[in-house]
This record gives structure tokens, sequence and C-alpha cells, in this order.
């Protein structure tokens, strides 16, 4: 009879044991330009913390669509509201690592202002290290101690070929952890990002006249071209041309507003109703890292970004294998379309659900 017990507990710890690894969550670290609150960046951390198959090593912030240290309060005042706050929020770059507003402003003056300028834009510009008044209300948590750069590579290493860097902004702090430490792609599982443009079919006055530019890459041009030349072991580019197929309704608001969980409320409350919706950028690009069934259509390019200071600079450069000038580009798998009621239903769902 002892042995038989014994035998019974050795299959059950053995099934457990399988199922633990069946259940694994898949590791994450976000790199974002946490513009708050609510809107796309806001939506997206709540995309891969409410997902149940993710888990979020730590949040690094970089400058982008606002300055840093805004950003990093507007993630830490999420985390608190949701009850998240053991999830690390590690500040990052507060500058490009060449680019700069006034010659942002003198390239603008000779070809062209564009249609959106981030931390940068005349219309809410202030200087980097002011924090304005949080609609949210202040956080009283801390950022880590730890810059974002040493943070990823320690990730990495810790973890070596099991993390996905999530890249949802100027690609900044990758290129800097690349600078520090030359195994750092190469140690991560893989890049995922939303940036770059080819050729969006939209009317979108940002995009019909410049095709080929978009924000995180022209922010900082010389980061992303550094990072999409280092070696990954793959490259997930969720594009403007898929993106612009996307955008939050007044009806997904309101099945959303049908839960009382903190992430619902709060995508609710901070939902920016006067524009009456917005592109989901950067949820759509972690939504299909999630799920990838959700992408009908890809195409593989090899990748790259324009910084030779001219009309073009910061635009995104692409390849086939037929015309690659082989100048250290890498392959990208490019998502091209996407079943767009699955991923609406998605992230509802996602949003609705208790926070994990």
């Amino acid at each position: 009879m002892r042995k038989i017990r014994v035998c019974s507990l050795v299959i059950f710890m053995l099934i457990m044991h399988c199922l633990g690894y069946a259940q694994q969550r898949r590791k994450v670290i976000i790199n974002q330009d946490c513009s708050g609150p609510g809107g796309s960046n806001m939506q997206t951390l709540l995309t891969l913390i409410q997902s149940p198959r993710v888990e979020v090593l730590g949040i690094t912030v970089v400058s982008g669509n606002q300055w840093r240290d805004e950003e990093v309060a507007h993630t830490l005042r999420l985390l608190e509201l949701i009850g998240r706050t053991d999830i690390p929020v590690v500040p990052g770059a507060v500058f490009p690592l060449v680019h700069r507003r006034d010659e942002a402003i003198l390239w603008q003056a000779r070809y062209g202002k564009v249609a959106f300028a981030g931390a940068w834009d005349d219309r809410w510009w202030h200087e980097h290290d002011v924090i304005p008044e949080l609609p949210e209300g202040k956080p009283t948590t801390k950022p880590a101690d730890e810059d974002a750069a040493h943070f990823l590579i320690r990730m990495v290493h810790k973890y070596p070929h099991e993390v996905t860097i999530y890249e949802g902004g100027p690609m900044t702090n990758l290129a800097l952890a690349n600078a520090i430490d030359p195994h750092f792609a190469e140690l991560a599982n893989e890049l995922v990002f939303m940036g770059g443009s080819l050729s969006p079919q939209t009317d979108d006055l940002e995009f019909v006249s410049s095709p080929r530019h978009e924000f995180n890459f022209w922010f900082d041009p010389e980061a992303a071209k550094s990072v999409l030349a280092a070696p990954w072991k793959k490259i997930v580019c969720t594009p403007v041309d898929i993106s612009v197929k996307t955008r939050i309704t007044d009806a997904m608001i309101a099945e959303i507003n049908k839960s009382k969980s903190p992430a619902a409320q709060y995508v609710v409350k901070f939902f920016m109703k006067d524009q009456g919706g917005f592109y989901m950028w950067d949820e759509l690009a972690a939504a299909a890292w999630i799920d990838p069934t959700l992408i009908t259509k890809k195409e593989t390019r090899y990748m790259s970004v324009d910084i030779d200071q001219g009309a073009a600079y910061g635009n995104t450069l692409t390849w086939t294998d037929k015309d690659n000038p082989k100048l250290g580009a890498q392959p990208v798998e490019i998502q091209m379309d996407l079943d767009l009621a699955r991923f609406n239903k998605m992230f509802v769902e996602l949003m609705k659900a208790p926070t994990p």
C-alpha cells in the first residue's frame, strides 16, 4: 500500500511539473515612451500586464511622446492604480543619441513641419526636468535606482535567450545597451517593436506626403539604425501600414466599461473622447506578440533608417533579397494585415479581466 501511495505521489508531481512548464509565462521587458494618462502607450502596458501568458520583468522608460521624467511618473501611477507596484519602472535616456530639438526645428523649417513632434512639440512643450500636474494623481512609489540600459543587460544575462524586448518608442535605451554590451541583442530572445512605415494606405495627413516618416524612428534615427543592425535572433515590426487599420472606438470603451477592474476603469476614465477614437499603435504590436495568429499577412525585408540629415532624415529604409545593398541591415518580419475583429475582442477582454 505504501509503495502505491509513493508511486501515486510521484505521478502527481510529474503531472504538476509538466503542467507548470506548459503554463510558463513568456518573459518580456517593455521599453516604452510612457506618455499618459491613457492613450496607446499606457494601454500597451496594460495589454502586456493583463495577459496571464506574460511575465513583465520591468518597464524601461525613454523620452519620446513626452519627456522621460513625466513618463516615469505616469507609469508609476498606473501601476499603483492597478495594484502592480511589484513591476520595476526603470528610467532610461532623456535625450536621443544625436538628434536635438533645436536641430529638429531647423530641419522642419527647411523640409516641412512634422504632424507630431512628441516631447518637442510646440503644443505642449516644457523643459525635460519639469513634471506637470498629473490628472491621475501624483505617484507615491519611486522608480528603480538602476538605469534602463544596465537593467536590460542584466535581465538578458539572468535569463539568456528567454527575454523578449518589446519596443514601443524611440530605440535610445536599446542602442545604449548594445553599445555597453555587444552581447545584449544576441542574448535576448527577440526584438518586437512598433515603428517604421512603408506605404500606408490612408488619408491621414501625417503620412500622405511622407509615407516613410514615422515618429519613433524620426525622434532618434541614429539609435534605430544601430539597433536594427544588431545581431538579434529575430526582429518583428509593427509598422504604420498596419497600425492605421486599428482604432479604439466608443463601442469598445462602452464594453470595457461593463467591468469594474482597475485596468478597465483606467482606460475608460482616460479615453480621449474628444478625438473620437485613435490608432492602437503599440497595443497591436503587444497583442500580436502574445497571439501571433492575429496577423494574417507578413513580409520579410531588410530594414534600416536614413541618417543623412537631409529631407529623408529618419525615414524608413527597406530592401528585398534582390536589392539588399548588404550594408549590415538585418532581416525583419513586417506585419502587413490583421484579423481586426479578433484583435479588438482580445483587447477588450484583457482590459475587462482582473489584474493578474
